[in-house]
């Protein structure tokens, strides 16, 4: 039932990512963001909050300390800390190159591939998922903002005048990270089920605990800067609530 639940989502989330591109595709034109898809973001980055604390960086310490009893060594924070690390180095190199006229073909590139990198990421926790309330919370937080996401993708690439057929070619790509991230997570929690995939998910959850950090932390405010004072409180209290729906899940996952 779970597994069907998590093939279902990985569809549905595909579909979504493409459906978004058909209007800026169509007018060709780059729309500006809308105050709905900036609360939906808020939600789902306070829920990837909540995932990292409540569900990703505690599996990934309990892992650790199963597997290496005793653990002297906090292994699972430092490859938290690793993946955080990671994302804000990738946005460090896009800025950089993004600040260089000769570099401007590379700039949707890079975009590209740290939105795919973050769809990845937030797949494979869906997939790893052991409870439907958990998948369904991780479910609801990429689609509020997976169709921002690939509408922001697209009309990047439209404004750096990109052929249609790369585009599509790139955005299909996008696409198809959050499914594959899914399927990834769920061949892990495989492997945990059975046999000796416990170390492989600890590094995982460690792993994608500081992913998700980063993106309900810096990235978030690196968009969500410029808002006015009223519709930034909104904001945060939709963060407020979605880190709140995972803390409320980990009573009983």
């Amino acid at each position: 039932m779970l597994l069907l639940y998590k093939i279902i989502a990985a569809i549905l989330i595909f579909i979504v990512s493409l459906i978004t591109i058909i209007h800026p595709l169509r007018k060709k034109s780059a729309l500006k963001h809308t105050e709905t898809a900036h609360l939906g973001d808020a939600l789902a980055s306070g829920i990837f909050l909540g995932a990292a604390f409540f569900h990703l960086l505690p599996d990934s310490i309990r892992l650790f300390n199963q597997l290496y009893d005793p653990m002297n060594y906090p292994m699972a924070e430092a490859i938290c800390v690793f993946g955080f690390l990671f994302l804000l180095m990738l946005e460090r190199f896009s800025l950089k190159f993004s600040s260089k006229r000769a570099a401007t073909h590379s700039i949707p590139y890079l975009l590209a591939l740290m939105l795919a990198i973050h769809a990845l990421m937030e797949g494979a926790a869906l997939g790893i998922g052991a409870t439907i309330a958990e998948t369904s919370v991780l479910f609801i937080a990429i689609l509020a903002h997976k169709g921002s996401e690939s509408f922001a993708l697209c009309t990047t690439l439209l404004r750096h005048e990109l052929s249609f057929q790369r585009i599509f070619y790139i955005i299909l790509f996008f696409a198809c990270m959050t499914p594959l991230g899914i399927f990834f997570g769920a061949f892990i929690q495989h492997l945990t089920m059975a046999r000796n995939g416990e170390l492989i998910a600890a590094i995982f959850n460690a792993f994608a605990a500081g992913t998700f950090l980063y993106i309900s932390t810096l990235h978030h405010i690196h968009f969500h800067q410029h808002t006015e004072d009223a519709q930034g409180l909104i904001e945060f209290a939709c963060l407020v609530a979605g880190a709140a729906a995972m803390g409320v899940i980990a009573i009983w996952a």
